[in-house]
């Protein structure tokens, strides 16, 4: 992928078959003015002699670009020696997916892969024009840190917007107590709102018995409110997806479930997981669906021992996407809310992301009739041209 042109035009025009920014509007262009939404309608006129770039597109549909909250940016892997780490992502097989924002998360590994490495990555794929942000931390508590101080992490560093992913019932986790729980997530609330940021804890759930009791606990014996606190895998087996969805409805908390690209015969897919929610009376306005991807799907037997693994990719996250408009489990303004609008309010971002309107980031997915995405622009800049 080709980095910024700085000469080129600070205008562009986008023309349109529809948009849904995400509910449809009656306008078809939209004008954006130095990485920013300046004007939505039909048929608008620009003064001669602006420079503007002009695009046509009148076969596509205009959504918000999609936000993956959830991806191993410098790779993921590990647990089976040096030769299983997983390869960094790329910036064009981020934005292929129609994807405009991610946050960058380190797993098992924080060994030979620092917040330090995961920063760089981040401020690369912005350099490539990516919209990147990233978690402090790792699986492990006490978590690695920028600073040596997690709240030093969210006041200073802008792009780090919360702690991410403390491993809880998995055997690859650091066991943390209750209260190694509650002290983490107190100093990530302090920390951001010296930064004013959300902060959130992205917590990774493994396969263990005790599920999510250690979040119930954390919600119903501390002042921490439900909105910083991120589950994510919930749908790594059917118990804990139904368990997710009592803790979602018990404590009117948000949920993430995962586009695993890989499944064992009776694990829900992330079409499967949200159906399940909706079916329990999840509100779709709490449930969001990232795509691990760069991550590893490894395979270990019944002690525990490591026999091999995979490379989760992104595409399982737009398939599975895709499936819940044209199965009609969800209208597309609602849908879009799964990865992109209730994305941008689970992170803090929804002050301009997540929709298009008048003064929010020009990040804006194309789709072609299919809901398959064809150009993506972040910043006002084509970071995917179809090719």
């Amino acid at each position: 992928m080709k980095r910024h042109d700085p000469d080129l035009p600070l205008m562009t025009l986008l023309r349109v078959g529809r948009i849904h920014a995400p509910e449809p509007l009656e306008a078809t262009d939209i004008l954006i003015a130095d990485g920013r939404i300046a004007a939505l309608g039909c048929d608008l006129d620009i003064p001669r002699g602006w420079p503007v770039n002009r695009v046509e597109a009148p076969d596509l549909i205009a959504v918000p670009a999609f936000i993956d909250q959830h991806v191993h940016v410098t790779g993921g892997g590990g647990e089976g020696g040096g030769g299983s780490r997983c390869p960094a992502i790329t910036a064009e097989e981020i934005a292929a997916m129609g994807i405009g924002t991610v946050v960058g998360v380190l797993g098992t590994d924080s060994i030979s892969r620092s917040p330090a490495d995961l920063l760089a990555k981040v401020r690369d794929l912005k350099a490539e024009g990516i919209d990147a942000y990233m978690y402090t931390g790792a699986y492990r508590v006490p978590p690695p840190t920028l600073t040596g101080d997690l709240q030093r992490d969210l006041a200073w560093i802008p792009e780090v917007i919360g702690l991410g992913e403390p491993a809880i019932s998995d055997h690859r986790s650091s066991q943390p107590r209750q209260d190694e729980i509650e002290r983490l997530v107190s100093e990530v609330r302090v920390g951001a709102m010296l930064a004013g940021k959300r902060g959130i804890c992205h917590f990774h759930l493994g396969d263990g018995k005790r599920g999510l009791e250690p979040l119930r606990r954390l919600l119903s014996e501390t002042e921490i409110p439900a909105d910083q606190v991120i589950p994510t895998h919930v749908n790594r087996h059917r118990a804990l997806l139904e368990e997710a969805a009592d803790y979602a409805l018990t404590f009117a908390a948000c949920v993430d479930v995962t586009a695993f690209d890989e499944l064992g015969e009776d694990d829900p897919s992330g079409f499967d997981a949200v159906c399940l929610l909706l079916d329990r009376g999840v509100p779709v306005e709490r449930i969001t669906m990232s795509s691990d991807c760069n991550g590893s799907l490894p395979e270990f037997d019944a002690q525990g021992a490591y026999l091999g693994m995979r490379v989760a990719r992104n595409t399982a996250l737009i398939a599975d996407w895709q499936r819940l408009v044209n199965e009609k489990v969800l209208p597309l303004e609602d849908a879009l809310g799964v990865i992109s609008g209730n994305v941008a309010r689970v992170l803090g971002l929804h002050h301009r992301k997540g929709r298009l309107a008048v003064g929010f980031d020009a990040d804006i997915t194309l789709l072609d009739s299919q809901l398959q995405p064809r150009r993506t622009f972040v910043g006002g800049r084509c970071v995917y041209p179809e090719r």
